[in-house]
């Protein structure tokens, strides 16, 4: 397993990429997850890029971002190539989005054929300029259950198009991970990795609340200790080699919680039967 960090995890921090970079690589992590917004705001730094990163042992499997799927159409493909460009500056091949802003159960016919011919229009723009559009499983988008993920893939039908497999959301979503993991597998090109206390407390999720300086953290747990069974996940992870994920950490104690868990995840692959110690949350 290839294990990175998010800068997302630091959108309320004063540090700068460097900090991070030095932290990240002392701490046996292999990459760095860029946000697009702090990739946007770095552009004027031209010394800041994949040679840059190298210089750490660090690489930069993925941007984050939001495609602008219910905007013109126009506007979808120049944010597409200027995503996709943005990418190839930090040697990245994966750019992370959600499918919309729906639910599946809540979106009509005519919304979802929209939205899965735009996000086609994103891939061919993306296969032009050597990048994948991952869509990440996330709530109230189409991707949001498995069975709509399956269908949103077979109705895009581009060897662009990714998964972003985020574990906690699958569950959130009623699906079993393994399970989903195995549906999934052919498709899935990147993981993140996070966990909560109990299903009552999904709602620290919801963007607006992670977005937001003074937003609600409790409920947040150490990869280990919330309510997704993560020893049964990674046992089916482990058994595939060429794997990219990222620990994604919203929380308070950011680089306690990160440590500990990137620790206990090396724990976990060398040993199968390793103990795991405990979070700090």
């Amino acid at each position: 397993m290839r294990l990175s960090l998010c800068t997302i995890t630091f959108r309320h921090h004063l540090l700068s990429l460097e900090d991070i970079a030095r932290w990240a690589a002392a701490n046996d992590f292999q990459g760095i997850e860029l946000w697009a917004a702090h990739a946007r705001n770095m552009q004027h730094m031209t010394d800041r890029n994949a040679e840059w990163m190298a210089a750490f042992g660090l690489s930069v499997p993925m941007l984050s971002d939001y495609l602008p799927l219910d905007e013109d159409l126009a506007s979808l493909r120049d944010a597409t190539s200027n995503l996709c460009r943005l990418a190839g500056r930090w040697g990245a091949r994966k750019v992370r989005t959600f499918a919309g802003k729906s639910a599946s159960r809540d979106i009509s016919p005519e919304g979802r054929w929209r939205l899965s011919a735009r996000l086609k229009d994103a891939c061919m723009i993306a296969q032009d300029q050597g990048c994948q559009i991952l869509v990440e499983t996330h709530p109230e988008t189409l991707a949001d259950t498995l069975s709509s993920t399956q269908r949103l893939i077979e109705e895009i039908d581009h060897p662009a198009l990714g998964i972003n497999f985020d574990t906690l959301h699958i569950w959130e979503g009623g699906d079993d991970p393994v399970a989903a993991h195995r549906a999934l597998l052919p498709h899935i090109r990147h993981y993140h990795l996070k966990n909560v206390r109990s299903r009552a407390d999904l709602g620290v999720f919801e963007p607006a609340n992670v977005y937001a300086a003074a937003g609600k953290r409790t409920g947040m747990t150490a990869l280990f200790d919330g309510v997704v069974d993560y020893l049964g996940f990674l046992d089916e992870l482990f058994e595939h080699d060429d794997v990219d994920a990222s620990l994604e950490w919203f929380g308070g104690d950011c680089f306690n919680i990160l440590a500990n868990d990137a620790r206990n995840l090396r724990l976990l692959e060398a040993d199968r039967d390793a103990p795991i110690r405990a979070g700090v949350a």
